[in-house]
Formats: C-alpha cells, sequence, structure tokens
C-alpha cells in the first residue's frame, strides 16, 4: 500500500467506521485498526437525528438502513408524576423539516451497515485485534506503532485519526487529560414492545423528567422492541459500558413517592439491566498536531442528554474528510481546518447536552418552573430550538486524485 495516500484510522466503532467510508469516497486508501478481536456491539439503541441521517444516505446507505430503523413520531415530554408537557412532532413532518429523517436504531445495525460497507470497500483494509500504541512523525508521513496480542507491528500512512472513543489513548499519546466523572449513572435494556402497556410502546421518543432522574424510551426493530435508558444520579464511578445492573437497585432511584406508579412497573418489567457511568471532558482547546488529529467521543467526549453522541462523529467524519481531500497533499493543514470546522459546533452540542442534563433532573420549585415553560411554548417551539442542530448540512462530496496513486481496487490483503 502507498503510504502517500493511505490514512490510518484508530478505533472501528461508528466514527472510525464512517470517516472510513468517506475518506475511500474521497480518492484515498484507508487501513483501519481496531483492538477488539471481534466487533460485538454490547450497546442498545441510538437516535439518529436528520444532521446524522442525511451523511448516511449520502454514503449510499439509507435502504440498507431503513430496513432496520424506526421512525418515532414525535418527541413526548412527560413529568415523574404523568403529566404531559410538550410533544414535538418527528416523523414526516421532521422529514420534510430538515431534508432528511430522524430515526431510532439498534446501534448494532447501524455498525452492521457501516461494516458492511467497509468490507465490499477494495480501498479500506481492517485490522481486527490491533491496538495502537504511538506514532512518530518524519518526512514521508508517519511511522505508528501497533500491538497484535504479544507482537508489534508497524503501519505507515499521511495521517492517523484516533476515533478510539471515551477512554482515547490517542489522545492521552497527545497530552489531553483523561474524561471527568459526572456523578450520573446509565442503565439501559431493551425489551419486547408487546410486553409492556400501550402508552409505553407508541412510536415516539418517550422523555420522562424526575428528581435527580429521568427516562427515555423508544422503539427500534420496525417497534419490536424498546429500548429504554434510565439515567440517576449517582455516585458509582467504575469505567466500562457493559456492568451487569439489579433491577432493585435502579428502582430504588424511582421511589413511589416521586415517580408515578405505571412509570415504575414499566422499569420492573427487563429481567437484565446494564449499567454505566457518565463521563465527558470540557471542550478541548487543541484536537491534534501534525498530521494527527481526533474524532468523536476521543475528541470530545459528550454526556448523552441531547443524544448527540454518534451524530457528532458522523459529523466529524464528513467535515475530516472534505478537508483532507481539499488538502490532500498537506493533511496536517487539513486536519487543523477540520478542527477549526469542528471545535465551536461540537463545544456547543456538549455544552447543550451538559445543561440538558441539570434541567431534567431538576427539584421542587426549579421543576415547577421548568414545566410551566414546556407547556407554554409546546412541541413546536421545542423542536424550533433545536434546527441549528438538526439542520445542520455535509459539505458536498469531492474526490482527489493524487498524483502519485495506486490504480483504484488495489487492494491491500491483511
Amino acid at each position: 500500500m502507498a503510504a502517500s495516500r493511505n490514512v490510518v484510522v484508530a478505533g472501528a466503532g461508528i466514527g472510525g467506521l464512517t470517516v472510513a467510508l468517506m475518506l475511500a469516497r474521497s480518492g484515498f486508501r484507508v487501513t483501519l485498526l481496531e483492538q477488539a478481536g471481534q466487533l460485538s456491539e454490547t450497546g442498545a439503541g441510538i437516535q439518529l437525528s436528520p444532521n446524522a441521517t442525511r451523511i448516511l444516505i449520502l454514503l449510499g446507505l439509507g435502504e440498507r438502513l431503513r430496513a432496520a430503523v424506526s421512525v418515532p413520531e414525535a418527541l413526548a415530554v412527560k413529568t415523574a408524576s404523568g403529566g404531559k408537557l410538550a410533544r414535538a412532532s418527528l416523523g414526516e413532518r421532521a422529514e420534510r423539516r430538515y431534508s432528511a429523517p430522524y430515526w431510532s436504531i439498534h446501534r448494532a445495525d447501524l455498525q452492521a451497515a457501516l461494516l458492511e460497507a467497509v468490507r465490499a470497500n477494495p480501498d479500506i483494509v481492517l485490522r481486527l485485534g490491533t491496538k495502537v500504541e504511538d506514532f512518530v512523525e518524519h518526512a514521508n508521513g508517519l511511522s505508528i506503532a501497533c500491538r497484535r496480542g504479544s507482537a508489534t507491528a508497524d503501519e505507515r500512512g499521511i495521517a492517523l485519526i484516533g476515533a478510539d472513543g471515551l477512554w482515547s489513548g490517542l489522545r492521552t499519546r497527545l497530552g489531553h487529560p483523561k474524561p471527568e466523572f459526572r456523578q450520573r449513572t446509565a442503565w439501559r435494556s431493551l425489551i419486547p414492545a408487546d410486553s409492556v402497556e400501550e402508552e409505553f410502546r407508541a412510536p415516539d421518543v418517550q422523555l420522562w423528567l424526575g428528581r435527580n432522574a429521568h427516562v427515555v424510551h423508544y422503539p427500534i426493530k420496525n417497534g419490536q422492541l424498546i429500548n429504554i435508558v434510565a439515567i440517576v444520579n449517582d455516585n458509582w464511578a467504575e469505567p466500562g459500558w457493559g456492568a451487569d445492573g439489579q433491577r432493585d437497585e435502579l428502582l430504588a432511584h424511582y421511589s413511589p413517592w416521586n415517580w408515578c406508579e405505571p412509570v415504575r412497573e414499566f422499569l420492573a418489567v427487563p429481567e437484565r439491566w446494564q449499567k454505566w457511568a457518565l463521563y465527558d471532558l470540557p471542550p478541548l482547546d487543541t484536537w491534534g498536531t501534525g498530521p494527527v488529529t481526533l474524532l468523536g467521543d476521543a475528541a470530545h467526549p459528550m454526556l448523552p442528554f441531547l443524544a448527540q453522541g454518534a451524530a457528532m462523529a458522523i459529523e466529524d467524519a464528513a467535515v475530516l474528510a472534505d478537508q483532507m481531500a481539499r488538502l490532500p497533499d498537506d493533511p496536517a493543514s487539513a486536519m487543523r481546518r477540520y478542527e477549526r470546522a469542528r471545535r465551536k459546533r461540537t463545544a456547543r452540542v456538549q455544552r447543550a447536552a451538559a445543561s440538558n442534563g441539570r434541567v431534567y433532573h431538576l427539584t421542587a420549585g426549579e421543576a415547577w418552573a421548568r414545566n410551566l415553560f414546556l407547556r407554554i411554548a409546546g412541541g413546536n417551539m421545542l423542536l424550533r430550538r433545536y434546527n441549528w442542530l438538526y439542520d445542520w448540512r455535509a459539505p458536498p462530496p469531492r474526490s482527489v486524485v493524487h498524483s502519485n496513486a495506486l490504480p483504484r481496487g488495489h487492494a491491500d490483503q491483511d
């Protein structure tokens, strides 16, 4: 593989897979390195807002994904006692408004579609069981030190992208701080839609707000399953994504004094829960150096209260590929232009997510004022508040031809 046109990506999550596809579409070769020995998604559902779905459709994944997604009709906001606060229309209305759909999907279905496209692309090589440990810049690009089991390996390329997630090793290598615990724990579970009462299997994203806790649930798998995320104030700070959680421990955060019985009964349905502690970082002043940068949670880890973690990684991928196509012979400058184009927006999303987290868990008089505002404002105003987020458009795709490029289709053999 010609190092002069090869970009190395560390991490084959949603961000890494997407940027690999975007770069290949723009005329680059990509070596995609993933430290896990196999790609398995332990998560559950995610929401894909129009700013993300229009990029996935641009990549040609629209039909593949439509077979797996659910299309929420609305965002319904309610109180812990069961009161209705606001209902913002999604579905066809959101698609007309933003020229792209709002979807909910199992994370594994999204990853499978991206992975299928990556494996079908002759200009992308995926190496599993390979961890990026260090890099050295030199006159001809980068040498990237990797580990495969007990053996060491070396990759070469013109640029290195760290898409290695919240606990990014490349972020640490670049001298940035570790994520900070935010005294919240998220619990997730999946249940069959026909196992709950009609209110809870409605084709909506339903958000229930309470004291020191909230619940979000929505359909996935074409409405066959319901994805539940319950987030509580907590001091449990163990890193990771898949710790087993006990149902009684969760229900203790949703006491009958604060939460209506239908919600408590709904949360009692799943026999199996997984939990993870919530971490983020204040916006970083810089992301990378030279022809090295970060993407997605590695660059801007955020709390889940705006449902934008995956969307921001997908947006990053589109902008980074665009800047690399504009400056194919100067990847360091392309990286800095990408970072300048993304830092303000991702910082705004980080702040908005953190703000939502505070608003969701208000108590007493503050919650009363929040509820009054939502009832008066209504769903239409609630949706308009996020026009800046959902109406974002990726740069139009462009391709580059390198003077020293290999003919297309000469894929490296793993």
